[in-house]
């Protein structure tokens, strides 16, 4: 196996919707909880960002912003219930409609959950969610719910016999009949390792089975928990980790242990290890190259013979990346074991170096960067932005036209138009920032670089990163348009830019 690293947005749950696309919603960056939609399509390889539409109860459209909340995916719906929003835990309950991308707030009865994140939840067939554990904010929690998609209706489980203790953060997967539970945190004790599994989550009419011209009834299960002792490497206690179903293995991944609950003094772990179903014991999956970085709180998702990564959290910062697991005979494999390797120095301009023959190497093999392949899902136009073509700013129509959309035509003339959307993107954060709003944004930043910083240095025939009073670089003012960016340049990007503005005011 092998990873490949891309670049996407960090923090929050991502599901299969059948065979053809991965839905990404919500998390947390810098603190800031999120309510973004992204969705990875399959088949046409490429992301997107949907607009959806529907209000809850409150009039608000879609779900409030959140993470650590549980989406489950049941046909073309993904099903979302709890997590938090800053210090407040959710109780509410939503469902996107991936059809036609349109979010609906459900009014469920029954034994209906409490509030709570760091539960854990799996789909039972293509009807019912069931959902264990978590923490109220008071107690880590160890209830069974399972929900009838088609009725709304809540059931609180009621289980026999040993029961495992109660903990959040945590997996629950349904493999067969059976839901399997790994890990997590609670009680105030250490981190766990355990395997536990719930049996009785399938309710089936009595019905008659003939092997062998043996004839027997067989019963529903009544619902009891067992521990499980498996052989082999078996992973490290854990709690933030992911386990993904793909075919006859169970792949854990990441994850931490030991320490306080998210203290930066916890281990996190970059582990992969499988869960034979066949041989029924653990082991290490060993990679040719390097692995992610170690991290809890990420997704992982399955894609036929390949497995998809998304961010997650060291301890100290939350990773915006996307990685490929992959097997070493996949095309993608292959591609990049036949691509030279480059060294990068280490020094100031390494980020130059490795953005340069990143961008040769992505030429040389057409691949096309996320943000150029949002822009083409989107039918958003990207033009270019070399230095060397920077229009004034009452001849680039595509910002004019940008500004009289963003701030409207109230303004008398085209530069105050232009003035009052730098103002606009000076209060904006990256997240609020639209992909038809890229172009415009790099040509405005590198058009002030060439016109209050080159000019007097003398360097505005130079396209590489320059050094000026008060920056180390400016990163972007060589890129040849908004496609080369990817997702996580635009918080800086717009760092950049809103400190340009700032510096132009003061000259």
């Amino acid at each position: 196996m092998q990873f490949l690293k891309f670049i996407l947005n960090n923090g929050h749950t991502a599901c299969n919707i059948g065979r053809s696309k991965i839905v990404v919603f919500g998390g947390l960056i810098d603190k800031k909880f999120l309510s973004d939609i992204f969705v990875y399509d399959i088949d046409n390889r490429s992301w997107f960002k949907p607009e959806c539409t529907g209000t809850g109860s409150d009039g608000q459209q879609g779900p409030a912003p959140r993470a650590f909340h549980i989406a489950v995916a049941i046909d073309c719906h993904m099903f979302i219930f709890g997590g938090r929003s800053g210090s407040k835990r959710l109780g509410d309950f939503w469902v996107l409609d991936t059809d036609i991308w349109q979010w609906s707030e459900l009014t469920s009865f029954g034994d209906l959950p409490s509030s709570r994140d760091f539960a854990a939840a799996s789909a039972i067939g293509n009807r019912k969610i069931v959902m264990y554990g978590g923490w109220d904010g008071k107690k880590w929690l160890s209830d069974v719910y399972v929900l009838d998609t088609m009725s709304l209706e809540w059931v609180e489980l009621s289980v026999s016999g040993s029961l495992p203790p109660p903990r959040c953060g945590h997996t629950a997967t349904m493999v067969e009949k059976r839901l399997l539970v790994y890990g997590g945190r609670g009680g105030g004790g250490p981190i766990m390792g355990d395997l536990w599994a719930l049996k009785g989550l399938i309710e089936e009419v009595a019905y008659y089975v003939v092997v062998l011209s043996l004839l027997w009834k067989e019963e529903n299960e009544s619902p009891g928990w067992t521990q499980l002792k498996l052989p082999g490497q078996a992973p490290s206690p854990c709690c933030g980790h992911t386990v993904t179903s793909g075919g006859v293995h169970l792949l854990l991944f990441g994850g931490h242990g030991t320490g306080g609950w998210l203290s930066r003094y916890d281990i996190y772990y970059n582990d992969c290890v499988v869960l034979d179903r066949v041989t029924v014991q653990w082991r290490r999956l060993p990679t040719s190259n390097e692995r992610p970085p170690a991290r809890a709180y990420h997704s992982m998702s399955c894609i036929g013979s390949r497995y998809l990564l998304f961010g997650g959290f060291d301890g100290k910062s939350a990773y915006g990346d996307l990685w490929w697991l992959v097997p070493e005979d996949d095309p993608i494999a292959k591609r990049m074991i036949m691509s030279p390797r480059k060294v990068i120095p280490e020094s100031r301009n390494a980020s130059r170096e490795h953005d340069n023959f990143m961008s040769d190497a992505k030429e040389n093999q057409s691949k096309t960067s996320t943000v150029s392949e949002l822009c083409k899902r989107l039918d958003v136009s990207v033009s270019l932005s070399h230095h060397k073509l920077i229009l004034d700013e009452v001849e680039d129509k595509d910002l004019v036209e940008l500004a009289s959309h963003v701030v409207g035509e109230k303004t008398p003339s085209n530069i105050q138009m232009v003035q009052a959307l730098r103002n606009h993107w000076k209060k904006s954060s990256p997240v609020s920032i639209q992909l038809k709003e890229l172009g415009p944004l790099l040509r405005d930043y590198q058009r002030l670089i060439s016109r209050h910083r080159l000019q007097k240095v003398g360097l505005d025939s130079q396209p590489v990163e320059f050094s000026f009073p008060r920056r180390e670089t400016y990163r972007y003012y060589h890129l040849q348009n908004a496609s080369q960016l990817r997702m996580d340049d635009i918080r800086i990007l717009l760092e950049e830019y809103k400190q340009l503005l700032q510096d132009v005011n003061e000259d």
